[in-house]
């Protein structure tokens, strides 16, 4: 059995994204470049939805860095009902319900299963307790009402312990959880 890692890049204030703001928030830098360096070179299988693929399969060619042409040689799965064949190398289209496919591949997989982007899929994984590790990387700014989704909209309470932080480029903070498989503290 695999293990599936959730990544998500927010704001102070929870934010996935953000409208006029550039990639990063604005706060690329030499830690996180060799980060995700790092990451896309251990083997693992990428897992994403359609909105997420399109928007990485549509990079045009002057900005396809070595960071893109490595997720181009790894092997993706992108969940949609409305795709129907992926363009991108190395990708498949699946229609079969999310946390089933999940389940399957985390119990079948030779290789580390983790999302890229994604949030709904992020969500959905984190829901059905599929989750191994989720992997917050903080970036310094509120981003207020530029804010476009709130990272853990919906998402049902989960108990996490801390598995791991580090700070990179002095600024941003990367902190790994655990689900523990308890319910949170209540009064």
């Amino acid at each position: 059995m695999t293990t599936v890692t959730v990544d998500i890049f927010l704001s102070v204030d929870g934010w996935a994204g953000s409208d006029g703001l550039p990639g990063y928030f604005g706060y690329f830098g030499p830690d996180l470049d060799a980060w995700n360096t790092a990451q896309l070179e251990e083997p693992h299988l990428m897992v994403m939805g359609r909105r997420t693929y399109e928007v990485l399969a549509a990079i045009p060619e002057d900005a396809q860095d070595a960071s893109w042409r490595r997720m181009t040689e790894l092997d993706k799965v992108v969940f949609s009902r409305t795709l129907r064949e992926a363009e991108w190398a190395n990708t498949r289209i699946c229609s079969d319900e999310l946390v089933h496919e999940i389940r399957r591949l985390k119990d079948e997989s030779e290789v580390p299963l983790r999302t890229v982007g994604s949030l709904s899929v992020g969500r959905q994984l984190i829901d059905a307790g599929l989750v191994d590790r989720l992997r917050l990387m903080t970036f310094p700014l509120l981003a207020g009402h530029d804010g476009r989704e709130a990272a853990f909209a919906d998402v049902s309470s989960t108990d996490l312990e801390l598995a791991d932080h580090r700070v990179l480029d002095g600024r941003l903070l990367l902190v790994e959880y655990a689900p523990t498989g308890r319910d949170i503290p209540r009064a």
